[in-house]
C-alpha cells in the first residue's frame, strides 16, 4: 500500500507538511526525531490524515496536487 499523509506542527499550528511513503508509522517517526530537514525546526508533529492507494502513480499524482495552491487550500479547509 503507499499513502499521503497530512502533518500538523504541534509547536507551530500555522505548518503542515504533505508528503508519501509505503510505511507510514515509521515516515511520522522520522519526521518527529527530526531526520527529515524540511521539518525538524517544528517538530513534533501530529498525524492530521492520510490516505492508502494501491498505485504508487496514484498516490504520488494526489500528494503532488497537495502540495499546489489548490490542494493546499483543498487540505486546510477539510483537514486542518
Amino acid at each position: 500500500m503507499h499513502y499521503v499523509y497530512l502533518l500538523s506542527s504541534h509547536r507551530n499550528p500555522q505548518k503542515h507538511y504533505a508528503g508519501f511513503t509505503h510505511d507510514l508509522k515509521k515516515r511520522l517517526a522520522s519526521h518527529n526525531t527530526g531526520q527529515n530537514q524540511s521539518t525538524a525546526a517544528d517538530r513534533p508533529w501530529n498525524l492530521a490524515a492520510f490516505f492508502a492507494f494501491p498505485s504508487e502513480q496514484k498516490a504520488l499524482a494526489f500528494e503532488r496536487y497537495l502540495k499546489s495552491g489548490s490542494g493546499r487550500t483543498f487540505a486546510k479547509r477539510h483537514f486542518y
